[in-house]
């Protein structure tokens, strides 16, 4: 196992589908390195990660997109609220996983 940390700034976005789905897309060259190490996905391609972002952290999953070429990280309602973000606003945070290389 490699574990593998990336911190960044993303603005959040919002999915204008059922539910309203808020979430950040990570950087370009973060997302190939995170490709080149997580080789074994989970379905949809997704990447288990914990999120730490200001005094939050959480665990979720990071998923391929294809119209960016890149990783889209969702940010739950509850961390929102907890951090007092919303869409349109830059945020830093980190992200951690744990991959297989092989």
């Amino acid at each position: 196992m490699i574990d593998l940390r990336f911190d960044f700034e993303a603005e959040i976005w919002l999915w204008s589908a059922k539910d309203a789905w808020h979430f950040v897309t990570l950087p370009q060259d973060q997302a190939e390195e995170i490709k080149f190490f997580a080789k074994n996905r989970n379905g949809f391609g997704s990447i288990k990660v914990n999120v730490t972002l200001g005094n939050s952290q959480w665990k979720t999953s990071i998923f391929p997109d294809s119209t960016s070429g890149s990783f889209v990280l969702p940010i739950k309602k509850d961390i929102r609220k907890a951090e007092d973000i919303g869409a349109g606003d830059t945020i830093s945070l980190s992200i951690d996983l744990m991959v297989d290389p092989f």
